[in-house]
């Protein structure tokens, strides 16, 4: 954020233009006939799902390992971190690079445009950034999605951890993925990727709005305490839940 705002202040003069350009290209002809044909939506679709995973059903592995007293708590994190993150980073890095004026072309699709971007303002030092950014935001999301399959596989072993050789193998299986997901076009890449955040979105969507009443209702209980001046307690009687199915949340 501080890296976007040094870049953008840099080139203040190009702020005036920068948004005449967004707004030229949000309500030019072609490009609204284009949306509405479906292909900027789904192109839209399929990144915001990379941008922050909201509906895919990954994220709240993460956010159901957080100790709170109301689930509540936590998913209110949880929905303002999908404006953090898309809201707030994206049109951050959107601004940064509009500003400096770089050329955007086909051939600097990706994170080259970016570095373009602050190569213009910050030299050699500028990709570098990038790629040590990059770098940490790879290992820390391999890292996590780690854990999200783990605790799968513990779920669906009966609460059991799996052997020691079925995770040393699962584990090189997943060392091959990414030395293949590094070496394969890029193309090739996102379209796996495409396919496969699609079929978890398709999965989960459905269960979304099975549990949907629950999570009302959930909400409804910690606003309920809130009003009392208490800090929010759950209980899953307060909701009608048969306590006997759960883990936590009991009286």
């Amino acid at each position: 954020m501080i890296i976007a705002l040094i870049v953008i202040l840099v080139n203040y003069s190009n702020i005036p233009s920068m948004f005449v350009l967004i707004f030229q290209d949000a309500f030019n002809f072609r490009p609204i006939v284009g949306a509405i044909a479906g292909s900027c939506i789904v192109f839209g679709i399929k990144r915001g799902l990379f941008s922050n995973e909201a509906g895919v059903g990954s994220a709240p592995n993460a956010s159901a390992s957080a100790s709170v007293s109301h689930p509540t708590k936590q998913g209110l994190v949880q929905t303002l971190s999908v404006y953090i993150d898309t809201m707030l980073l994206c049109t951050a890095t959107a601004l940064m690079c509009l500003s400096t004026g770089v050329a955007r072309d086909a051939s600097v699709a990706g994170a080259p445009y970016v570095q373009n971007a602050i190569q213009s303002v910050f030299g050699t030092i500028g990709p570098v950034f990038i790629t040590v950014a990059m770098v940490l935001f790879a290992f820390t999301t391999l890292i996590g999605n780690l854990y999200y399959v783990d605790t799968a596989l513990i779920f669906l072993n009966k609460k059991k951890k799996p052997s020691k050789r079925f995770l040393r193998i699962f584990y090189i299986f997943s060392t091959a993925i990414i030395f293949i997901g590094a070496i394969i076009p890029m193309d090739a890449a996102w379209a796996m990727a495409d396919i496969t955040m699609g079929g978890m979105t398709l999965i989960n969507l459905p269960a979304c709005m099975l549990l949907g009443k629950i999570a009302i209702d959930c909400m409804k209980d910690y606003e309920k305490q809130k009003k009392l001046g208490k800090n929010p307690v759950f209980k899953g009687k307060s909701i009608g839940l048969n306590e006997d199915e759960f883990d936590h949340w009991k009286s």
